[in-house]
């Protein structure tokens, strides 16, 4: 008999008819633990948690059957291999599993031989994939290096942030292979630099004397007008404070109810709602739309007023101007909780005909700022990846993810992008203002401001970056990279204060590549 080196978990409620298979693989080296129902597959899994090599779920089972199973298991360990034993091949089925994160299936009437070469592939896969992690890593890592220093494009940095993610997206794998300190110092480079590209470019793109990369005011024009002058029900969706990395984490969960299609545009300056959001809805840069509609625009909020209060409006207005006439008229609607959440859902369970809908959805943006003041958010989510992953889990069982499943299966499409990201900010620095200066962590609008010009950047003409100057003396400074102001003042207490929190309103990667994705339904 050959050692058992590989400890296989084996779920089906027919268990003991198939002791003769168990046998078997048991004298090809695993050892296989039964479990008849997933009640008690799920129990050994908790008090035996990253002993499995992999599990063997049957789909159809009494009680908790193998979707049902399967959902509890990724919440305990999302990691280990499941292979599930299905009699359905159906290509919706199989995208449903997928989307549940399944590694392999086995079609009945299965034997032996089939269940033992999808072990071995699926577990030798496993090793691969870890051997060959250095290597690929450091492929990529030379790819990045080469196209920072090639003067890179806009387009490249899309790319550069992009390889980014996907490497955060297996920062365990990294961890095993010593390799997630190389990983941060590259992001740290990555990001420094990006800022020096943003400050050297901004203001050619908004001037229009560069070509740009698509702009929060492009999202309007690139991506919804196409559907509606073909008359297609959209539905626009704005998740507030939406990074790059939180749409990678929840897609797979889409793939089951719609084709994806995904570009990207870069936020406004700066990247804070009441600029970009303003943004995205009126198609116009700040400054634009100041002049344009003064009844539209505040810039700071008066005794908690919102900056965004007239979303609605700007949007009826660049309907008008472009010529587009909804019928049924512009819906619009705004989530901050649950009940608005159950609200809107209903909303769209009872829609009959939509033209063109828009959902603000702000779980994320406030769970951003929250954060920053409770203790037990700050635990759940001290860094980029448990955020990630707490994005994720909020997604997975949200309002939203019910109200796109409703909009797949009423055959509409939906345009879901975000305003801006957030940053994770770790260092201070100094910011001079008097009194009147705002507020905020990551931008100040003020009279005669200061800073460290390596740090952040000064814009004493705001015009240069299509921003409302209603005074000669008005300037802005936004902070670059992972920085966060802080003044003269109490500088040591207000920094430790803020330190590691998620900013937004500055300049780096992860506030302003911002995803924008057209979604198809399936059944549509």
């Amino acid at each position: 008999m050959q050692q058992k080196t590989h400890k296989i978990l084996w779920i089906d409620d027919e268990i003991e008819a198939l002791l003769p298979h168990r046998h078997s693989l048991e004298t090809r080296g695993y050892n296989v633990t039964p479990a008849t129902n997933g009640e008690d597959g799920i129990e050994l899994l908790k008090q035996n948690d990253n002993q499995y090599d992999a599990i063997l779920l049957d789909q159809v089972m009494p009680g908790k059957d193998g979707m049902e199973t399967l959902d509890i298991i990724r919440t305990i360990n999302t990691q280990v291999p499941v292979i599930l034993v299905t009699q359905s091949s159906d290509d919706r089925f199989v995208d449903v599993a997928l989307g549940k994160q399944v590694t392999d299936f086995l079609v009945k009437p299965i034997g032996v031989a089939q269940i033992a070469s999808t072990l071995k592939r699926v577990l030798d896969q496993k090793h691969i994939v870890e051997t060959q992690i250095p290597r690929k890593y450091t492929n990529d890592f030379n790819k990045i290096s080469t196209l920072k220093a090639s003067q890179p494009t806009w387009q490249d940095w899309v790319d550069i942030y992009v390889k980014l993610l996907e490497w955060d997206l297996l920062s365990d794998q990294l961890a095993q292979q010593g390799l997630e300190e190389t990983h941060i110092e590259q992001k740290k480079e990555c990001n420094a630099e990006f800022s020096d590209y943003i400050q050297d470019n901004y203001p050619d793109w908004v001037n229009g004397r560069q070509e740009r990369p698509p702009l929060s005011v492009d999202v309007l024009d690139q991506h919804v007008m196409p559907l509606l002058q073909d008359k297609v029900p959209t539905y626009f969706i704005v998740v507030d404070c939406f990074r790059l990395d939180h749409w990678m984490a929840i897609a797979p969960l889409l793939y089951p109810y719609f084709s994806i299609n995904l570009n990207y545009s870069f936020s406004i300056l700066p990247s804070a709602t009441m600029y970009s959001r303003n943004a995205l809805f009126s198609g116009m840069f700040p400054a634009e739309l100041a002049k344009n509609y003064p009844q539209f625009w505040q810039e700071k909020s008066d005794g908690g007023t919102s900056t965004n209060q007239f979303e609605r409006q700007m949007l009826e207005e660049y309907l008008k101007r472009n010529g587009i006439r909804i019928k049924p008229r512009v819906q619009y609607f705004k989530i901050f909780d649950l009940r608005g959440g159950t609200e809107y859902k209903k909303r769209v369970s009872a829609a009959t005909r939509v033209g063109l809908s828009a959902l603000v959805v702000n779980f994320i943006d406030i769970l951003t700022h929250q954060r920053s003041q409770s203790e037990v958010l700050q635990q759940l989510a001290p860094d980029e990846p448990a955020f990630r992953a707490l994005a994720r889990s909020w997604f997975a069982h949200s309002s939203l993810f019910d109200i796109l499943r409703i909009i797949a299966e009423q055959g509409a499409h939906v345009v879901l992008t975000t305003d801006h990201g957030s940053e994770f900010c770790n260092r201070a620095t100094r910011a001079y203002g008097n009194r009147d200066t705002s507020t905020s962590l990551r931008f100040k609008i003020g009279n005669n401001l200061a800073c460290d010009d390596n740090q952040a950047v000064y814009i004493p003409n705001p015009m240069d970056y299509q921003l409302p100057a209603e005074t000669a003396s008005k300037d802005y400074i936004l902070a670059k990279d992972d920085y966060y102001f802080v003044y003269p003042n109490d500088f040591y207490k207000y920094k430790r204060q803020f330190q590691g929190g998620f900013q937004h309103g500055g300049i780096s990667l992860g506030e302003l590549i911002t995803p924008v994705v057209t979604l198809t339904p399936r059944s549509g």
